[in-house]
């Protein structure tokens, strides 16, 4: 059902050596582009009626308006199953304590006498937020997305998630009832590129954003591909990632499970354990398929994604060793199951989350740690992070300084401008002291 890397013997290589021999789904962004481009420039032309039009392609439905009414939303919170909303409501209160701690404050530092340099903090004016509706529903998703820009202090906030034939072209009722219970009201029927495309451009219905964040599959990465530097984005997510680093102290009845969970969400999903016990290796292999087959999505996703190259059991001399391979990795999410984990995560230096010990699964993280699930792939935890208050602030400079401080420091001033071959630089200084800069 799995495969195995052995990694034993030899000594590791380094840098992009090892990540070559570590698995990891094809996920062709690049390809995908060429693609979602007549898409996005269908909905800059044609607005709103691209959006209706690419909605009866893709979901099945055809909408008479893109945006959803206020008593959709509040209709799908009233018929909630309490179980749920009491779900909801306790992640969305642990996810509020996290990141209200991420807030930052102006801070301002004294460089000299009369010379200061302040840096504050300011929140983007509107973002778009996407929720997938694809294979599942994810409403977690949405307060993954709603309480960072909240915390952070973003004015406007809306949010798309593709329209559901099941439900009379609105987005599934629980993405919806997580709305509401956010106060999010701007809620959109649109999915994938077209999504993204309505907040880069915006259309009749829905103004232009300055930032768009959330998952999805590859045509949502591709659409953030086209529109970089447009707007802002969060990351260009692929598939989900399990990596599990794990001693003859684990259990692998948990550590099966673990797999599986990530194994789920999609067939390129990535379930990768690294250990250096031959015998928790064998427990888990035999320990997958009983799991497996008591379990649901087990064909169309389960089996492929356990099975495909992007998942595999790496086994090495050691947890040293398996570090260097799970550092070489950069999971998105990563579980320590060893003897002195904490002190074994303290070497962790690239994954998205690290989840630490038997009690801390992914799947808490997925909802309620108070963590934030939306998180960097295809090691890209190497460079990025996950998403949280900072993804929407901006940090701003303000330069404060008096004559006095200026005189001080414009010597250095107009001599670093004459060594860049930029002498209005340096023009710009010395006409405040008449042309005649001190210390020169």
């Amino acid at each position: 059902m799995i495969s195995r890397i052995d990694l034993r013997g030899d000594a590791l290589p380094e840098g992009p050596a090892l990540r070559d021999l570590l698995p990891r789904a094809d996920f062709d962004v690049s390809a995908a582009l060429e693609k979602v481009r007549p898409i996005c420039e269908a909905v800059h032309h044609r607005g709103d009626a691209a959006l209706i039009d690419y909605a009866e392609k893709f979901d099945g439905v055809r909408l008479e308006s893109v945006r959803v009414p206020g008593r959709a939303l509040a209709d799908a919170l009233e018929q909630l199953d309490p179980d749920v909303r009491a779900a909801l409501e306790e992640s969305i209160r642990r996810a509020r304590v996290v990141h209200r701690a991420q807030r930052r404050t102006a801070h301002t530092t004294q460089v000299v006498p009369g010379g200061s340099v302040t840096e504050k903090w300011v929140p983007v004016d509107r973002v778009g937020l996407y929720a997938p509706g694809g294979r599942s529903v994810y409403p977690s998703s949405v307060i993954m997305n709603v309480v960072p820009a909240q915390e952070a202090g973003v004015a406007s906030i809306a949010l798309a998630s593709p329209a559901q034939a099941d439900f009379g072209g609105l987005p599934h009722p629980t993405i919806l009832a997580a709305c509401a219970l956010l106060g999010i009201d701007e809620v959109y029927a649109a999915g994938g590129a077209t999504a993204v495309a309505m907040f880069a451009y915006g259309t009749e219905s829905c103004p232009p954003a300055n930032m768009v964040t959330g998952p999805g599959n590859i045509w949502v990465a591709a659409a953030k591909r086209y529109f970089a530097g447009r707007i802002g984005i969060d990351a260009e997510a692929g598939p989900t990632e399990i990596a599990i680093l794990a001693d003859d102290s684990a259990d692998p009845v948990h550590v099966a499970s673990d797999l599986i969970s990530q194994a789920e969400h999609d067939p390129l999903a990535a379930a990768v354990l690294v250990t250096d016990s031959l015998a928790l290796a064998d427990a888990v292999a035999k320990e997958l398929e009983p799991q497996v087959a008591a379990t649901k999505h087990i064909e169309d996703r389960i089996v492929p994604a356990l099975g495909g190259r992007q998942s595999a059991i790496v086994l090495v001399d050691g947890v040293a060793e398996g570090l260097r391979v799970v550092n070489a990795y950069g999971a998105e999410h990563l579980e320590i199951q060893t003897a002195d984990a904490h002190a074994v995560a303290d070497r962790v230096t690239n994954a998205g989350a690290v989840f630490v010990g038997p009690w801390a699964p992914v799947s808490l993280g997925d909802y309620a740690a108070g963590s934030n699930h939306v998180l960097p792939t295809g090691g890209c935890a190497c460079h990025s992070s996950g998403l949280s208050v900072q993804s929407f602030l901006r940090g701003i400079h303000i330069v404060d300084y008096t004559r006095d401080a200026l005189a001080e420091v414009a010597h250095h001033v107009v001599t670093l401008a004459e060594a860049e071959d930029l002498p209005a630089h340096g023009a710009a200084v010395k006409a405040r002291f008449g042309w005649k800069v001190p210390g020169k």
